[in-house]
């Protein structure tokens, strides 16, 4: 069984580790084996590449050195620290010139960039150990649980790079969902940006994009929405009273890390997970779906 170095990134860590805890007990239960490495911020895909390319390069290089020291691959919980490692790899393992510049910043903490490790989102893993074994773990079958699902910006895209799924109609989460027995419904904004990034500018319309999703989602029978990213999930969870003032309407949709939705399916308590800390509270949905 392949081994991997878990990067959880820093929001998961540090604002919101009942994610990380639902998935390792996922990762346990599915035989999936995992360990720990001195890994640094990624950093972020957007806001500091914009700012630093070279930086951005340097400091995704130094963190997936970490993992080819131990010949191991990656696995990210994070769809921001997986675009940034797999893009990182991918540039540095295609220019000669950039690799060699930046493995001249890394000699200075006496690190090399080879570009042996390989970077994957915790959906293509869970993908990869099969529809059928998920299916074999569930002792909590959900069917009748209608959700809404959202893979954000960085899973799929840029589409050309990173090659996890079709971007614009993804699969993987749809159908690691419909393995618990719930029904992923067909809303008409599935495909659009949370809102997350803009509301680092403009809080305004970053609301109006999660109130759009909201309306849309709930139009199509939606009881919750699951996510698989660290910052959709603040989004859709910590701000979603503000949407609704936004939209003068009422939600309370609570928000599951995939992780957790599995979890739940495999007969681990919310509490064991520590699903009371969301601000959408969940327990109205698992005491329907008898899951407390």
């Amino acid at each position: 069984m392949t081994e991997y170095k878990m990067f959880q990134g820093c929001t998961i860590g540090n604002r919101i580790p009942f994610i990380e805890a639902s998935a390792r007990k996922v990762f346990d239960k599915l035989g999936v084996k995992t360990s720990e490495a001195p890994f640094a911020c990624c950093p972020d895909p957007v806001g500091f590449n914009s700012v630093d390319h070279t930086s951005w390069l340097a400091m995704g290089a130094r963190n997936l050195t970490i993992a080819e020291q131990e010949g191991k691959d990656i696995v990210s919980l994070c769809n921001g620290c997986f675009q940034t490692l797999k893009v990182v790899n991918k540039e540095l393992n295609h220019d000669e010139h950039e690799k060699a510049k930046i493995n001249k910043i890394l000699s200075a903490v006496g690190r090399e960039f080879k570009g042996t490790t390989t970077v994957k989102h915790f959906v293509e893993v869970l993908h990869e150990v099969g529809v059928e074994k998920i299916k074999e773990m569930v002792t909590k079958e959900l069917t009748g649980l209608k959700v809404a699902c959202h893979t954000g910006c960085h899973y799929n895209r840029p589409s050309e790079l990173v090659q996890t799924d079709d971007p614009m109609k993804p699969k993987k989460l749809r159908e690691l969902v419909a393995a618990t027995g719930a029904t992923p419904v067909d809303y008409e904004e599935e495909m659009l940006c949370c809102g997350s990034g803009v509301g680092n500018t403009e809080e305004e319309p970053s609301m109006q994009i999660l109130a759009n999703k909201m309306d849309s989602a709930i139009a199509a029978g939606a009881e919750a929405f699951v996510v698989i990213c660290p910052a959709c999930f603040q989004q859709f969870d910590t701000n979603q009273k503000k949407a609704e003032k936004i939209s003068g309407k009422s939600y309370g949709l609570p928000i599951l890390y995939l992780t957790e939705l599995l979890a739940l399916s495999f007969g681990i308590k919310s509490d064991e997970m520590g699903m009371k800390f969301h601000r959408s509270r969940p327990k109205e949905l698992l005491e329907k779906h008898g899951l407390e």
